[in-house]
């Protein structure tokens, strides 16, 4: 549910790397990674990248939210073989993110089988009967008054995984408009997700490149 849709235009497209079979972008919070329904929603990643790479073609999604990594396919078998690594969870992903409050432990792992919340969609929830098994580590970054800033390394790939598993630890992500209670809501005017290393095998070369991107909170 997009309430006011006001994409970031500064810079338009942020690219980290490309060569003649992939790009990889830092897509800023606000901007969807797809173009949504609505005509109002068509300015999207996907079709930025588009306008300058016409044979770009999405491989995964960020949530409008959420800032960070992303990489596309310029041809269709590099599409194909970055599908078969997301698809077989051969990509490593890290994210960073502040939270509420102050964690017991330094690290640990979420792990709370995930569902559609069909009647509030796009929120998610857990489902112990029903739920798809989702899985999520966590260390502590630095430890602050009243949030935390986190490392999140995903081990599947949920729909809001990460921010469902926080809010579900009484950790919920700073500004998230979904899951936050009121005072983690208030303390960001965005949501403090940050999608901050993507490690993938090159679908040609087949080496293994890692990228980073450090947060802007």
């Amino acid at each position: 549910m997009i309430l006011k849709y006001n994409p970031p235009l500064n810079p338009y497209i942020n690219i980290i790397y490309s060569d003649e079979d992939i790009i990889v972008l830092n897509k800023p919070a606000g901007l969807l990674s797809v173009p949504g329904r609505d005509p109002k929603h068509k300015d999207s990643l996907m079709v930025r990248v588009q306008e300058k790479f016409n044979t770009a073609l999405i491989v995964h999604r960020l949530d409008m939210d959420t800032s960070g990594l992303i990489i596309m396919a310029l041809h269709k078998e590099a599409h194909r073989h970055l599908s078969i690594q997301f698809q077989d969870r051969k990509v490593h992903k890290e994210y960073i993110a502040r939270v509420y409050g102050d964690p017991d432990q330094n690290e640990g792992l979420i792990d709370l089988p995930l569902i559609c919340d069909w009647p509030n969609r796009p929120k998610q929830m857990v489902d112990f009967d029903f739920g798809k098994p989702s899985q999520t580590k966590w260390q502590v970054i630095k430890k602050q008054e009243l949030e935390t800033r986190l490392l999140l390394t995903p081990t599947s790939g949920r729909s809001h995984q990460l921010r469902v598993h926080l809010q579900n630890i009484n950790h919920p992500i700073l500004g998230d408009r979904f899951y936050a209670h009121e005072k983690a809501l208030e303390m960001s005017e965005r949501l403090c997700l940050h999608a901050t290393s993507l490690t993938v095998m090159h679908p040609k070369t087949l080496d293994i490149m890692s990228f980073k991107s450090e947060p802007e909170f």
